[in-house]
């Protein structure tokens, strides 16, 4: 919207002289028109700039886009509007928060002459469909049913990738792990999981679709209540979920992401399987609007030992360095940049 030098100052010519005419002219028909319908007087904000980054905006537009996803899981989790208003409110000013810093990162690809080709984003998508053991297309599918579009996702990989070559450039030979550093992380984990042993889970999904009425969601909470009686009378769980589960990341595992801690669970799985045995089956748990669950416990494994995850602590200590010099790295950017956040 914006060219990249700052605009020249406007001479007082007849020729604009005579162009602000017919811009005020033009108003004044307009507002003449307009006064001939009753609308409601009420000003409405079409458009507005949220923060400028060196010369270039972000206009509320190109917030809200960006927030969609994470605006549409409030509006189907918050019944209560304060609560929903407050949530929206914070969630924009994180997300604002993030693309001012993305804004950084790309001027200092351009100095660096660091790019990412659509060759690099293709392979992205084929290894997170590889890692999910399903085809990019359903992994695009899957994307979409999340409330985004294929070219949301790929902008997505695309500042994901240029962020990755930017912290390998800049960062990455700043940071030294030692055994010591290892064996702290290991140590946080442990903390991290607390008291609860991590749970084997298989999940059958019931997917809700997006604008899905009450009589269409009640039918997906039946469906699921007979999916669980089938499975506490003794049928096979990982044949029902392949004949009934909407999860493709999971479904040629019998619906198991593997072991994992308590606390990676959200709220309402940690309350029903906190008291499950093995073998057991849960549900139908019902998730806002977006899915009815049903679960069979598999079983508790205890934490293992520090030498059985020796590299992933190595692996976690190094990202944990790594976030903290690229805090530090933004902070810098920012106190060597114009930056005005205005919302």
């Amino acid at each position: 919207m914006f060219s990249g030098a700052p605009l020249e100052p406007v001479r007082r010519t007849a020729r604009f002289a005579k162009f602000r005419g017919m811009v005020l002219s033009m108003a004044t028909l307009a507002l003449c028109a307009a006064s001939l319908f009753s609308f409601p007087a009420h000003a409405i904000v079409v458009e507005r700039v949220v923060a400028i980054v060196g010369e270039r905006p972000i206009l509320l537009s190109d917030l809200k886009q960006r927030a969609r996803p994470f605006l549409v899981q409030i509006a189907q989790s918050s019944p209560n509007s304060a609560q929903r208003a407050a949530a929206e409110t914070q969630t924009l000013r994180e997300v604002l928060q993030r693309m001012v810093d993305e804004r950084l990162e790309e001027g200092a690809a351009d100095k660096a002459k660091i790019q990412v080709t659509a060759d690099e984003i293709d392979a992205a998508i084929a290894n997170v469909a590889g890692q999910a053991k399903i085809t990019p297309k359903a992994l695009l599918a899957e994307v979409g049913r999340r409330g985004l579009t294929e070219q949301d996702y790929r902008d997505e990989l695309k500042r994901q990738l240029l962020e990755g070559k930017l912290v390998q450039l800049r960062l990455r030979g700043r940071v030294r792990i030692t055994e010591e550093d290892a064996q702290a992380a290991y140590q946080r984990y442990l903390r991290d999981l607390g008291t609860e042993a991590p749970v084997d889970l298989r999940l059958l999904a019931l997917r809700i679709n997006q604008g899905a009425g009450p009589r269409e969601i009640e039918v997906r909470q039946t469906l699921g209540q007979e999916v669980a009686d089938r499975a506490r009378k003794g049928e096979d769980f990982c044949k029902l979920v392949a004949q009934y589960s909407d999860d493709e990341e999971t479904k040629a595992n019998c619906g198991s992401r593997g072991s994992q801690p308590m606390a990676n669970l959200v709220p309402e799985l940690q309350s029903v399987v906190r008291d499950l045995k093995p073998g057991e089956v849960a549900g139908p748990i019902r998730f806002g609007n977006e899915a009815v669950i049903v679960l069979q416990m598999l079983g508790r494994t205890p934490p293992p030992a520090y030498e059985a995850v020796r590299e992933a602590m190595y692996a976690k200590a190094t990202n944990d360095a790594l976030d903290r010099q690229k805090k530090a790295w933004l902070a810098e950017l920012r106190r060597s940049a114009y930056v005005d956040v205005r919302y």
